[in-house]
C-alpha cells in the first residue's frame, strides 16, 4: 500500500506492470586493465531496449590498452564518453568521478568485467516509475566464469517493494550483503542526495545500498536475471582472505553508515546493536564450524577471537559451544557434531535458496537473543 506521499508503508508484493515511458539511464563503468572485457560491458548497456542509455567509462590509468578500446567505441557512438583519471584512484574514486558527469534519471554502476542482461534496465525502471518512493531496484545476478554466459530469465514475475527502513533493518539483522552490484539501478536524485561511494576496501557498494535504503524505499524484481557477474582471478573479491572473508569489511560498512545517519530519523543505536549481534553470531558459528569439521586453523581462530574482542562482549547462542570447543581443543568430531554440521549446512543452503528466490537472506530468529545483553566468561 502507498501513503498519501507515495511512500511504501509496508512490504508490498504485486505483479509487474508494463513501462509507460522511455526513461534515461546513465551507466558508469569504472575500468582498470579490462581491455578484454570492457567492450562487451559497453555493448550490454547500449543495447538495452525501452530506455535511453548513455555510458561513461572512467579509465583508472590502465596499462593494457583499455582507453584505446573505449575511445574506438566512443568515436562511433556519441552515447559513449571516455574519462581518464590523471592518477590511479581505485574503484571508489573512479566511480565517483563518473558519477559527477551522470545526467540520466537513473544510474547504474557496472564493472567493466560484468554485463547487463537484455531488458534489465527497462524492467527495473518500470518498477521505479510505478513507485516514485523507490530509490534502488535490484534483481538476481548470474555468476559465471569462462566465456560462456548462463542463459538468463528475461521476464519478471513479481515485484517486491520494501519500506527502506524495513529493508535496512533486515540487513542489520543478518549483517550480510544481498546484492552483488551490476543488478542494481538507482534513482539519480536519491544518489545526489546521499552522495557517492565511501572509501571502503570491499564493501563500498554495500554501504551505498544501505545509505540509499535509509532515505528511500527498495524494490526487487523476482523471477528475472538482471546481470552477469564474472568470477575470475583478477576480480576485487579475490583479494579477500578466502577463509576470513569480508566480515571486518561489513562491520566497517555498517559503522560508516551509522556515522552518516546520525542526523536522520533512524534509531541508529538499535540498528548498530542488531548488526553487531549478527556479526558476533557469524563469528561464533564460524568457530564452531571449524571444530565440527576438525579443521581448526590456529591463525584463523585468533583472527575470529580478535574480531570478537573488537566488537566487545556480546551474547550469542553459539558462544558457549564455541568456548567449550576451544577449551577442549581439537579432537575428532563426534557423530553428534557431524549431525549438527549437516544441519548447519542444510540451513545455509536453505538461506541461499531463499535469497535467490526473494532477494534477501533470512535466518531463524529463534536463535537471536536480545542485542543489548552482554556475554561474559569467554576465554581469558
Amino acid at each position: 500500500m502507498l501513503d498519501d506521499a507515495g511512500g511504501v508503508r509496508r512490504v508490498l508484493h504485486r505483479s509487474p506492470s508494463p513501462a509507460e515511458r522511455t526513461p534515461t539511464v546513465t551507466v558508469v563503468i569504472p575500468c582498470y586493465n579490462y581491455a578484454r572485457y570492457v567492450g562487451s560491458a559497453i555493448d550490454s548497456a547500449l543495447t538495452q531496449a525501452g530506455v535511453i542509455t548513455d555510458v561513461i567509462v572512467v579509465d583508472d590509468c590502465s596499462t593494457d590498452g583499455s582507453p584505446e578500446v573505449v575511445a574506438a567505441v566512443a568515436e562511433q557512438n556519441p552515447r559513449v564518453r571516455l574519462l581518464r583519471n590523471d592518477r590511479n584512484l581505485g574503484p571508489v574514486g573512479t566511480f565517483n568521478a563518473g558519477l559527477e558527469l551522470a545526467t540520466g534519471e537513473f544510474l547504474v554502476r557496472l564493472d567493466a568485467d560484468d554485463l547487463l542482461a537484455p531488458g534489465a534496465l527497462q524492467r527495473a525502471t518500470a518498477l521505479a516509475d510505478a513507485f516514485p518512493s523507490v530509490g534502488l531496484v535490484y534483481g538476481h545476478p548470474l555468476h559465471f566464469s569462462g566465456t560462456t554466459l548462463p542463459s538468463p530469465r528475461l521476464r519478471s514475475t513479481r515485484w517486491t517493494v520494501w519500506p527502506g527502513t524495513v529493508w535496512l533493518e533486515e540487513r542489520c539483522r543478518t549483517a550480510l550483503n544481498v546484492i552483488t552490484s551490476p543488478e542494481v539501478v538507482m534513482r539519480r536524485s536519491v544518489v545526489d542526495a546521499v552522495g557517492g561511494q565511501r572509501e571502503l576496501a570491499h564493501t563500498h557498494d554495500m554501504e551505498m545500498w544501505l545509505r540509499i535504503a535509509a532515505v528511500s524505499d527498495v524494490g526487487y524484481l523476482g523471477g528475472a536475471d538482471q546481470a552477469w557477474h564474472r568470477e575470475h582471478a583478477a576480480s576485487l573479491s579475490q583479494s579477500l582472505d578466502p577463509r576470513f572473508g569480508d566480515i571486518r569489511d561489513r562491520r566497517d560498512a555498517f559503522e560508516t553508515l551509522f556515522a552518516w545517519a546520525q542526523e536522520l530519523d533512524l534509531d541508529t543505536a538499535v540498528l548498530r546493536r542488531l548488526a553487531r549481534q549478527a556479526l558476533v553470531d557469524e563469528a561464533f558459528r564460524a568457530i564452531v564450524h571449524m571444530y565440527d569439521r576438525n579443521k581448526v586453523d590456529a591463525a584463523l581462530l585468533e583472527s575470529y577471537l580478535a574480531f570478537l574482542a573488537e566488537l566487545g562482549p556480546r551474547v550469542s547462542p553459539h558462544a558457549a559451544e564455541a568456548y567449550r570447543l576451544i577449551a577442549r581443543g581439537q579432537r575428532r568430531p563426534t557423530p553428534w557434531q557431524h549431525l549438527r554440521a549437516i544441519g548447519r549446512r542444510s540451513r545455509s543452503m536453505a538461506e541461499r535458496a531463499r535469497w535467490h528466490r526473494r532477494g534477501v537472506y533470512t535466518r531463524d530468529r529463534r536463535v537471536s537473543l536480545p542485542p543489548d545483553t552482554e556475554h561474559v566468561g569467554g576465554p581469558q
